[in-house]
């Protein structure tokens, strides 16, 4: 959420900032933004004033009634209710007024850095780096879910009875493979100075509101009927929320912590044919980053998430690269984000196993998450990024470490989370 101060000094800079989001019909929200401000500022002048006001009259009154003068004191009385009538107007107004600028604060994008690719869409998003040489065997690769069979390693069938589409059942080695990635991931993040957390996995509305987008919300997040309560989608959210609130000694900063969560999200929208399996679902476990810094410390943290993943993936023999969001593709809280993809060597291209974004103050301003500095008090900038989500993450891991004999195998930082297993073999 942009400061409106910022607003005001900056009109130009904010709309310039949709424009390089494609976003021109939020472009007249500026202008009424700062017309409903003036608005609420005259009100709250006239509110001063008459309680000022009100102090004076009220010496006045005083002073008539020790004189005897009980005609003048009623008549400054009548003055006094008609003030008050009039307060309480303006309180009404003043209360409206910033309802409706909040709204729209809410729905205005934050300022992107000056280093992101301007692009429409995530069709423009620009490659930074790869990582790991990408191989294409001389034999075939099969879809992750055949691979999958062939251990015995899941049951979709089972799952849709039980659950419906979205879902599955992780069997033997494969489950054994997905819990032990985790486990891995948690301990990667402790050696560089994490400290672990599990958070809770329902929020309430008022964090949700202060993590992400009203849009982002209906299309990823289940809420419990009958409770202030969702189901999270991501365990950052939670793990931002938990700051909600507070004031934060500058000495304590940097917060950086990784935290463990199922994740639920609807997936709302038609998906292509790669996306099949276990590639987008409603159910899903998580190794997440978290970090909440001094804003001049931000970027420099958020080179460190990202390069934090890729050292994660390449443990595990798997190639990947990174890729900058363009303006259109970044989420309107987000200042910066990189995506990581990991190479398919059946797909014989990249896809998407995690992403690394810099919010700036956006969900400290919302979340009223402050910092006590030296001098003053001041919002802190927030950053997250994934340190491994599987199953997705399994189909890269799969295809990248398939013999031609259709064993898998294990590289060597994972032997030790799934039995000191080198090789899974075909059942």
């Amino acid at each position: 959420m942009l400061d409106l101060k910022f607003i005001r000094k900056n009109p130009e800079v904010v709309k310039e900032n949709l424009k390089k989001k494609f976003q021109h019909e939020k472009l007249e929200l500026v202008n009424k933004v700062l017309k409903l401000d003036e608005q609420r500022r005259k009100a709250q002048l006239e509110a001063d004033n008459l309680r000022a006001a009100k102090k004076k009259i009220s010496k006045q009154i005083g002073s008539a009634m020790k004189q005897g003068n009980k005609e003048q004191a009623e008549e400054l009385k009548k003055q006094v209710a008609l003030n008050a009538q009039r307060l309480e107007q303006i309180s009404a107004k003043d209360d409206t007024l910033a309802e409706e600028i909040t709204k729209i604060l809410m729905i205005l994008p934050n300022i992107i850095d000056v280093s992101v690719p301007i692009g429409k869409n995530d069709s423009e998003n620009v490659e930074c780096e790869r990582f790991g040489e990408p191989v294409v065997p001389n034999y075939d690769i099969p879809y992750h879910i055949d691979i999958m069979n062939k251990l015995n390693g899941i049951d979709l069938d089972s799952a849709r009875k039980v659950s419906g589409n979205g879902f599955y059942y992780l069997m033997g080695d494969i489950a054994e493979l997905h819990s032990g990635v985790i486990t891995y991931a948690r301990d990667f993040m402790i050696k560089r100075g994490f400290t672990y957390c599990i958070p809770p996995f329902m929020i309430r509305s008022d964090v949700v509101s202060g993590v992400m987008s009203f849009t982002e919300m209906d299309a990823m997040m289940y809420k419990i009927e009958g409770e202030d309560l969702y189901l999270i989608g991501t365990s950052e959210h939670s793990m931002i929320g938990k700051y909600i609130d507070t004031i934060i000694p500058e000495e304590e900063l940097p917060q950086a912590l990784t935290s463990y969560s199922p994740c639920f999200r609807k997936e709302k929208g038609a998906h292509g044919l790669e996306e099949r399996g276990v590639y987008r679902i409603h159910q899903f476990e998580k190794q997440e980053m978290v970090v909440v810094c001094k804003p001049e410390n931000s970027m420099q943290w958020f080179n460190k998430l990202w390069n934090n993943t890729v050292e994660f993936f390449r443990t595990l023999d798997i190639p990947v690269r990174t890729l900058e969001c363009c303006s259109g593709d970044l989420a309107d809280l987000k200042v910066k984000s990189i995506d990581i993809e990991a190479w398919s060597p059946r797909q014989k291209k990249y896809f998407e196993v995690g992403s690394c974004s810099n919010l700036g103050d956006a969900q400290a301003r919302r979340l009223k998450i402050r910092v006590r500095g030296e001098d003053n008090k001041y919002f802190p900038h927030t950053l997250n990024n994934t340190v491994v989500a599987p199953p997705r993450m399994l189909i890269a891991f799969l295809e990248n470490n398939m013999n031609e004999d259709g064993s898998i195998n294990v590289p060597k930082a994972l032997q030790p989370y799934v039995g000191n297993k080198t090789v899974l073999q075909i059942k």
